[in-house]
């Protein structure tokens, strides 16, 4: 008996049967070429929940996805071989007047041709780049991680380096020979790129400790930690900017309608909102973070890798169980928030920027902050105003110093107004 992926022959060319009416229709992609690749991948997919349209889709672009791939024997193919195919292709129908536009028709099969090759293993991506000095980064990341730094940190940490260390790499300079001209040379390089006094302060910062832990192993002859400088940052300089709490409601309010996407934002819109968590906190929420009978959410936090309780409000309750029944898609993932299409799988911090700002620029609100993050910073604000202390305030936002909550002390413009009015008695 014939078997692809471990399913007989007879159950792959039921999947046709049951996607299409016409037994003609079906036949022919049952007798088309690869057809149990093709069905193999179709039934992966409807275990992953796919409605029926996705079937027919995957289906319709995999038959020809099928007869015009440039595979030979059991090579695997390059993502740029499958892109020049899809084009290919696409200049083929645009021809024939069956497409409009190139670039739609080339899109639809380079996905379908990816996603079909990737599952079977047939996909070639190209080998990442070898970091510069492997051993020494690899030696580092692990030093940080050590000193307890939260798994985001030292992956920051490392990544700083490892920039350093490519760096190093390309303009040829051994790690034994590097100077504080060459780490000036490399702060240069970094001031020349788009990138805030911040950013330049925090690579600073990180080469010092990295210049420390060079020379104790030995690496660099000399310890230049003292010697590197860093942009001169003011305390509290930057404030917390978000949009009005007034303008937060219109965001949660244009996300009712009972649409699977409406319904999956109204949720994750609330819990960025009302808690103020980060968009990783809310991309790794998993279904057992919500425990239903004591009304609590589990939060783990991005920064101090502590796990949270926070009391589970009635509306933010009420948005999840209501993703939950009517609009999250039917799978095995343990992840609360999926996306709406398969091949289903956890949101991308690109899709939650895209919520936000997209939700942003349409309701016409202003705001210099456009992602997540914008609601995190209007909730602290709000709680605030409402005459909050900077220790609940910290405690709600998971906060591990004070320090980082008294910059929304800013922005308490009630307490400032309220400093305004008072009366000195005549002096003034």
């Amino acid at each position: 008996m014939n078997m692809v992926a471990g399913v007989p022959s007879g159950t792959l060319k039921a999947m046709f049967k049951t996607l299409f009416r016409y037994s003609r229709v079906s036949s022919r992609h049952a007798n088309g070429p690869l057809a149990q690749e093709r069905s193999t991948f179709l039934s992966h997919l409807q275990t992953q929940g796919a409605p029926r349209s996705t079937l027919l889709r995957y289906a319709s672009q995999l038959l020809l996805v099928a007869g015009l791939l440039p595979r030979k024997g059991d090579d695997q193919i390059a993502r740029c071989e499958i892109a020049r195919c899809a084009d290919r292709w696409a200049q083929r129908q645009r021809r024939r007047g069956r497409a409009r536009t190139v670039q739609w028709a080339a899109q639809r099969f380079d996905q379908a041709a990816c996603a079909w090759c990737s599952f079977l293993g047939w996909l070639k991506d190209p080998s990442p780049p070898q970091p510069a000095y492997p051993s020494q980064l690899s030696a580092w990341i692990s030093f940080v991680r050590a000193e307890g730094l939260s798994e985001s940190t030292a992956h920051n940490y490392g990544w700083w380096i490892g920039s350093f260390l490519q760096w190093l790499k390309q303009q040829e300079v051994p790690l034994r020979q590097v100077t504080l001209a060459v780490v000036d040379g490399f702060m240069r390089h970094l001031s020349s790129k788009p990138l805030s006094r911040v950013s330049l302060a925090t690579a600073a910062k990180v080469l010092r400790r990295f210049a420390r832990y060079a020379y104790e192993q030995g690496w660099w002859r000399r310890d230049w930690a003292p010697a590197i400088l860093s942009p001169r940052l003011f305390r509290q300089e930057d404030l917390p900017l978000g949009p009005a709490w007034t303008d937060v409601r219109r965001l949660i309010a244009a996300n009712e309608g009972a649409t699977p996407i409406h319904l999956r934002n109204r949720a994750i819109l609330l819990l960025l909102a009302v808690y103020g968590l980060r968009s990783g906190e809310v991309r790794g929420l998993r279904l057992e973070d919500i425990d239903w009978t004591r009304r609590i959410l589990r939060v783990r936090r991005s920064k101090t890798a502590r796990v949270q309780e926070h009391p589970l409000t009635s509306a933010t309750g009420t948005a999840i169980q209501r993703y939950l029944k009517k609009a999250r898609p039917p799978c095995a993932r343990q992840e609360l928030f999926l996306t709406c299409h398969a091949p289903f799988r956890r949101l991308s911090a690109g899709a939650l920027y895209h919520l936000t700002s997209s939700l942003l620029q349409r309701l016409d609100i202003a705001s210099p902050k456009r992602g997540p993050h914008a609601l995190r910073h209007a909730n602290a604000t709000y709680l605030l105003n409402s005459g909050f202390s900077l220790k609940a305030v910290g405690d709600h936002l998971g906060h591990r110093n004070l320090s980082t909550t008294r910059v929304y002390a800013k922005v308490d413009l009630v307490g400032l107004r309220a400093v305004a009015a008072f009366d000195l008695g005549g002096l003034l």
